[in-house]
């Protein structure tokens, strides 16, 4: 059975306790939970525990890597990835990650490579919102590769920001366009497969991102589109809610202790 812990204890962790429970992830077993909200630890803990389960809800990360898990899964924030990973991959765990943003720096991207190598452990990037992974990348390696990322959103979740403007509310507006890099800059959460998205193919510098607005439209759309030479392919999803990104990592987790992988 491996040892599994969660950094982050809101809606999307509950979706993966809840596939546990569910019977969906028979190779693990969640000893651990840990979240800035002491609350909220404690909640996703005693959830287990009605269900019969041991969890403990850690008040540091410290205390939750002390658990000695094989896996950890990052459903925070980039902030956050970049706290632990490198505490994580040394303590001999593995890391399953929503907050791919944090990638975009490559100087973080390049120690969490070699701290994995060095440890024998690995960073398993969930799809999050989006997919088509392997073919990106099979694309990618053909070379001659160029790669685009469309982001829509409804207007309502950006009133209040920043990025708002009263013209949303009754037509299409553009809110960002620049790299993948700069995109998770200005959108620390909200754009988090584009990092992924440039990871699979060009690079965070690379990859044009084009997030747009658009009056009484709800959930999200990612649309991925790569070309080379002989290849012209397009990834496009939409999601009503961030649900598929927890039930994304559920799959990773089924992957990684499975004998045929996706």
């Amino acid at each position: 059975m491996k040892r599994l812990v969660i950094v982050g204890c809101g809606f999307l962790a509950d979706i993966v306790a809840d596939a546990l429970l569910a019977g969906l992830l028979p190779d693990y077993d969640l000893v651990g939970v840990y979240s800035r909200s002491k609350n909220k630890a404690e909640r996703l803990a005693g959830k287990m525990k009605k269900n019969g389960r041991e969890c403990k809800p850690c008040s540091s990360l410290t205390e939750l890597l002390a658990l000695k898990p094989d896996f950890l899964v990052e459903a925070a924030s980039p902030a956050a990835m970049k706290e632990f990973a490198i505490s994580a991959l040394e303590n001999g765990t593995s890391v399953i990650t929503l907050s791919i943003g944090a990638f975009a720096d490559i100087d973080f991207l390049e120690k969490v490579r070699r701290t994995a190598l060095a440890n024998g452990t690995k960073v398993y990037i969930a799809s999050g919102a989006t997919g088509g992974f392997d073919v990106l990348r099979t694309a990618t390696l053909m070379g001659n590769a160029t790669a685009e990322f469309l982001n829509e959103k409804g207007v309502k979740a950006l009133r209040g920001s920043s990025h708002y403007d009263s013209e949303m509310e009754i037509s299409k507006k553009m809110v960002f366009s620049g790299t993948a890099s700069e995109a998770i800059e200005t959108f620390p959460t909200g754009l988090n497969v584009a990092v992924a998205a440039s990871l699979a193919t060009v690079g965070p510098d690379n990859l044009r991102v084009t997030m747009e607005s658009t009056p009484y439209f709800t959930g999200d759309r990612q649309r991925v589109e790569i070309k080379n030479d002989e290849v012209h392919a397009v990834v496009d999803v939409f999601s009503a809610t961030s649900a598929i990104a927890g039930w994304s990592v559920v799959s990773t987790l089924q992957n990684i202790a499975s004998p045929i992988v996706f």
